[in-house]
């Protein structure tokens, strides 16, 4: 050991003190790391849970990172005896060197104060929208819905997102607060249709296919008004009408969940086509070109 020693101060100009440091923070990183990998043993072993053992894995990292910032920072740093002194150390010189992963440490914090999102949540931050399926210190990551695929499917590829980009882009949240979305389907019938018996038929489906949310919507409501200014008079779902160029449109407003939109609209046409199939008065409309004749119409002749 002493000859290992006098090699390391002959090679590589090591002192004793510097040498002993050196060990020292080894043995402490490698304690940490067993330490670490020992408690998501046990933590596997006795959790089915695929969420909470991702809770208990990142808790860990940021546990034993932690630590080991501050037991090599009083093993390497002269007179340094508080928390706060190392911190304010450390983050004096990361501000000065490192702006960008210290913009994106601080977005970590922020996350994890405020809470704007959290992992499983389905958001949207500037051009990308995903659910979030990690986050770590200087980065999160998304995956992706939206894009290319229609409606808001996930494309299947995963986006990793700087932490700092909470500061600079517009954050929306589907699942947090309300927890549900608005969505519309507009459907257009032609002139002559019977549009106030299809506009029975298009409330009597959406009434069927959102039941089940308006009470739990009502309950949601009451619990987001606690924390934001949230108010609807009306969850229930409504048909809207209005006169288009090609015919009358019709279009059902009603909840849904963010992760069903698309499984909804999907259902609600398919209830459409085969109430009006058996609607003989009822037609769906589309760009068409129409001629006038007043005289087989039976309409007085203009002079």
């Amino acid at each position: 050991m002493n000859n290992f020693s006098e090699w390391l101060g002959e090679t590589m100009g090591l002192n004793p003190m510097l040498q002993n440091k050196l060990l020292i923070s080894i043995l402490v990183i490698l304690v940490l790391w067993l330490l670490r990998r020992l408690i998501l043993r046990l933590a596997a072993k006795h959790i089915e849970d695929v969420r909470i053992r991702y809770q208990w894995r990142k808790t860990s990292s940021y546990v034993a990172v932690g630590l080991g910032i501050l037991l090599v920072g009083r093993i390497w740093i002269e007179g340094f005896q508080s928390i706060a002194t190392f911190l304010g150390l450390l983050s004096a010189g990361l501000a000065i060197a490192l702006k960008d992963p210290v913009m994106n440490l601080a977005g970590w914090a922020f996350i994890l104060w405020r809470r704007p999102f959290e992992v499983e949540d389905r958001i949207q931050i500037g051009e990308h929208a995903g659910d979030v399926i990690d986050l770590r210190i200087f980065e999160f990551t998304l995956l992706e819905i939206g894009n290319w695929v229609a409606a808001d499917q996930s494309t299947g590829r995963v986006i990793h997102i700087p932490n700092g980009k909470v500061f600079t882009e517009v954050l929306a949240n589907y699942t947090k607060g309300f927890q549900y979305l608005w969505n519309e389907i507009p459907v257009l019938i032609t002139f002559e249709s019977d549009w106030e018996k299809a506009k029975t038929i298009l409330l009597k489906i959406a009434n069927k296919r959102t039941e089940h949310l308006t009470e739990s919507a009502k309950k949601k409501v009451r619990e987001a008004a606690k924390k934001f200014l949230i108010f609807y008079a009306k969850l229930a779902p409504i048909v809207y009408t209005n006169v288009k160029d090609s015919g009358i449109m019709l279009t059902i407003r009603y909840l849904c969940e963010p992760r069903r939109r698309r499984g909804s609209e999907h259902a609600i046409w398919e209830d459409i086509l085969r109430e009006f199939a058996k609607s003989e008065n009822i037609d769906f409309a589309y760009p068409t070109q129409r001629f006038y004749n007043n005289a087989t119409e039976g309409k007085a002749k203009f002079k």
